[in-house]
């Protein structure tokens, strides 16, 4: 029985510094999902789609920031499950995509229909690649850049790890852009306590801080399921972040 794995990658390593999607980062991510199927069923959650829009059009806030934003998300989703699909298909990798909100977590009907959905495409060895529906809602673009999707998919479908790339190694104990002398914790238990610790730095691109983690560590924390920050900027991050001694951020389930 192979153990279920969603991993999260937002906007910052989507677009690996820059302002663009990069090609390659997503081949990098296409490796090692090919890499590490035989033991893991994964599900990506995958924001970009803004990001990708950019690429191809620019349309201005002109003041409602918002608005704007929807309408690019929804120009640039296309575009991303596009390269997605291109990338992955050299690897064998067959996608599929899943625009959800949260809404279809609180009816029960929605949730089933959404937990046979993905169980199905994983039967078949197809990838679910998730998303917001940002048309729809617009949530995730204000506050969490797709950290808390990735949570409720995760406890949705009793996954073994979330894995939530950022663009440091997890949380340290004060912030690393800032101070070099920043430690990075390796083990957290009380999240509550981690939060005190938490600077946050303007990315210039996602939404999702390390706040927006620590609530996404939290709602697997109380269903039991582990939750890892790992730096997505590494090449070969996910499959490396297996490893013992890799650099990374591990929140301690509470255990039934």
């Amino acid at each position: 029985m192979k153990k279920k794995l969603v991993l999260k990658i937002g906007t910052s390593t989507l677009t690996a510094g820059t302002r663009l999607i990069s090609r390659g980062k997503i081949e990098d991510i296409g490796r090692q999902i090919l890499e590490l199927r035989d033991e893991y069923d994964i599900v990506l959650v995958s924001s970009g789609a803004i990001a990708a829009a950019k690429q191809y059009i620019n349309i201005k806030d002109a003041g409602r920031p918002v608005e704007s934003k929807q309408a690019m998300a929804a120009i640039g989703q296309p575009l991303l499950m596009r390269t997605y699909n291109e990338v992955f298909a050299d690897f064998g990798l067959p996608t599929a995509q899943c625009l959800m909100t949260y809404r279809d977590f609180e009816n029960e009907t929605s949730r089933q229909n959404t937990l046979n959905t993905i169980n199905e495409l994983l039967k078949y060895n197809y990838l679910p690649i998730i998303n917001e529906n940002d048309t729809t809602s617009v949530e995730e673009i204000l506050l969490g850049d797709n950290d808390k999707l990735s949570a409720l998919v995760a406890t949705l479908i009793r996954a073994d790890l979330l894995v939530l790339a950022s663009d440091i190694d997890g949380v340290f104990d004060k912030n690393p852009h800032i101070h070099p002398d920043a430690r990075l914790i390796t083990s957290i238990e009380n999240i509550e306590e981690a939060r005190a610790m938490v600077e946050e730095r303007d990315s210039g691109m996602g939404t999702g801080g390390m706040s927006s983690k620590l609530e996404a560590a939290l709602i697997c924390q109380k269903d039991g399921i582990e939750t890892w920050i790992v730096n997505g900027g590494r090449a070969n991050f996910l499959a490396a972040s297996l490893k013992p001694e890799a650099p990374k951020t591990r929140f301690i389930p509470h255990r039934p």
